[in-house]
């Protein structure tokens, strides 16, 4: 494998990724950062899918929190990465699942449209809250409203049935409980624990590179025993 997606979750933009990307490019790897809010489930998937049968080989292919929904009804991806995110089985979607902390949804606020928004100031403290201020800022300048129902949507497919897969539990996560993230990490084949929040695409993102350069370079399928990996 030598090319990697990058799926972001709701709210956000492909620009959240930017860090992560820059990085990776500079070493010569090949990214694709699709842009969702396409207004479903099956539509953002749609968009994702697009982009992997683009590329000339299976990519790794990375979604986070709602991304997680995403990328499980991919076809052809090479090895899927859930970061804090919805693993989905057969009838089961990402509200279904568990949804939303308490915090977050206390930071959404709905418009007028149907649509929903964050209020500034809890997203920071839910989505990045430990992520230095200056990169708080900017990550919360880039999120944008939310059309209606695309956390209700189900997969067609379940990816991580056939790929392999490697799940990050954020275990200082605000947004999705660190409990049910191990939970839905079970499906997976192997499994990492991160001590960050909810964003380490914004606060750490050498984590996700590293992470990426190492399933980039062995491109080994992991067991599902394989143990969990504590990292800071």
């Amino acid at each position: 494998m030598t090319s990697v997606v990058l799926v972001h979750g709701l709210y956000h933009r492909p620009e959240h990724f930017a860090m992560v990307a820059e990085r990776l490019r500079t070493a010569g790897t090949e990214v694709v950062v699709p842009e969702l809010h396409q207004g479903s489930l099956a539509a953002d998937t749609a968009s994702v899918q697009a982009a992997v049968d683009a590329l000339q080989e299976p990519p790794i292919v990375l979604g986070h929190s709602y991304g997680g929904s995403v990328i499980t009804g991919l076809r052809g991806a090479g090895h899927l990465v859930y970061l804090a995110a919805f693993v989905p089985d057969a009838g089961e979607s990402s509200a279904g699942l568990g949804g939303a902390s308490p915090q977050l949804q206390n930071a959404i606020n709905p418009e007028p449209d149907g649509s929903t928004s964050l209020h500034p100031g809890r997203a920071v403290d839910t989505f990045y809250g430990d992520c230095p201020e200056p990169l708080a800022a900017w990550a919360v300048g880039l999120l944008r409203a939310q059309a209606p129902g695309c956390g209700r949507g189900v997969p067609e497919h379940h990816s991580w049935k056939d790929a392999a897969s490697t799940y990050v539990v954020c275990a200082r996560d605000r947004a999705i409980d660190p409990v049910l993230q191990r939970k839905m990490a079970l499906r997976c084949t192997s499994v990492r624990e991160w001590q960050t929040g909810h964003s380490p695409f914004v606060g750490q993102p050498d984590l996700i590179v590293e992470l990426l350069q190492e399933l980039l370079a062995s491109n080994i399928p992991r067991r599902r025993d394989e143990g969990v990996t504590t990292t800071r």
